[in-house]
């Protein structure tokens, strides 16, 4: 093998076992692989269990051996040089890989700006700094559209196993990414001194966020949506604009709860079935369609949010003719238990 290959050879190898944290024999066994596969290449029908391959670490020559009898062919040298080169090279690539998905496993369930970068079939790959991120249908907003070079925060999820290896998803659509939003725009969530207890979602639509401190003179609701709403609206614009969000105090007392979780509506009274957690409300007439929500949103997420399945009637003498205007109220309770 040519001195100026062998120096190549031991430069590279230094450099992956030095610098980029891989064990130097580790790859020498990679290496010896690669160039019996090689040897095999240009040999077939060869007993490959009879045959091995000696790499000298310090000047990179490379032997191949038929039952201890040296049998490297003329000029074998050259083509074993190339095939150190590119293994050595995807060492590289894949330890610098290894380090970045470690990096960012430190990471998973915080926010993190990104940018659209391209469109894989249903899959959006997102810019995340230092890697590529895959958003997959399940965790995109199904009534956003997405552009390229869109900037946006997203929820670093998890990391799976890819076609091509470990893959980083991010997510538009968990709960994660509202809680890191509030994170973000509210300090005393960030320092603890208000707690986000619950977040339920429809994303894209509405969401109900649970708060509370038991800190004296912190009002948690206050807190989160900001002098004239500015706090609350900054999350809001992060999610397009187009979802609406509920602050609700929360509190460990069920029936004072599940009253304020159908939040926007005030006026009812709750009485509780805590053995079968149902939540029997009444509500005003005026007010039944706010508790109830478009096509029964509000109830479904507010049950969800308290764990009940609520109930809900208008006020006696009142409820037929709310009932005329709007939709079957026993409909909507339904959706609420299914959901």
């Amino acid at each position: 093998m040519p001195a100026v290959q062998r120096s190549e050879f031991a430069l590279a190898l230094n450099q992956v076992a030095t610098e980029r944290g891989v064990d130097a024999s580790v790859v020498l066994e990679t290496v010896k692989n690669a160039i019996l596969a090689a040897f095999r290449k240009d040999h077939p029908g060869i007993i490959v269990e009879e045959y091995s391959a000696t790499l000298n670490q310090n000047t990179g020559e490379a032997r191949i051996f038929h039952n201890e009898q040296d049998v490297t062919p003329p000029g074998f040298g050259r083509i074993a040089a190339q095939t150190a080169k590119q293994v050595i090279l995807q060492k590289i690539r894949e330890k610098e890989k290894e380090a970045i998905v470690s990096d960012y496993k430190t990471r998973m369930g915080t926010i993190i700006n990104g940018m659209v970068l391209k469109f894989q079939g249903p899959n959006v790959i997102v810019d995340i700094g230092k890697a590529e991120a895959v958003m997959p249908p399940l965790e995109q907003i199904a009534n956003e559209k997405y552009h390229l070079n869109q900037r946006m925060a997203v929820h670093l999820l998890e990391i799976r196993e890819g076609l091509k290896g470990e893959e980083i998803i991010v997510s538009r659509a968990s709960n994660g990414l509202l809680e890191g939003l509030f994170r973000r725009e509210v300090p005393e969530v960030a320092s603890g001194s208000v707690v986000i207890k619950a977040i339920v979602r429809e994303p894209g639509n509405r969401a109900k966020v649970a708060v509370y401190s038991n800190q004296s003179g912190i009002d948690p609701v206050g807190s989160c949506v900001g002098q004239k709403g500015v706090r609350v609206q900054n999350v809001i614009a992060e999610l397009g604009g187009i979802e609406k969000i509920d602050i609700i105090q929360w509190t460990d007392s069920p029936k004072t709860f599940v009253g304020q979780a159908l939040s926007p509506a005030k006026e009812l009274s709750v009485e509780l079935d805590e053995k079968e957690k149902i939540a029997n409300v009444t509500v005003s007439a005026k007010e039944l369609s706010l508790a109830i929500g478009k096509e029964g949103q509000n109830v479904r997420l507010a049950s969800k949010l308290t764990g009940y399945r609520i109930e809900i009637r208008g006020e006696e003498g009142k409820e037929e003719a709310v009932k005329e205007e709007k939709e079957d109220v026993s409909e909507k309770v339904e959706e609420a238990k299914a959901a």
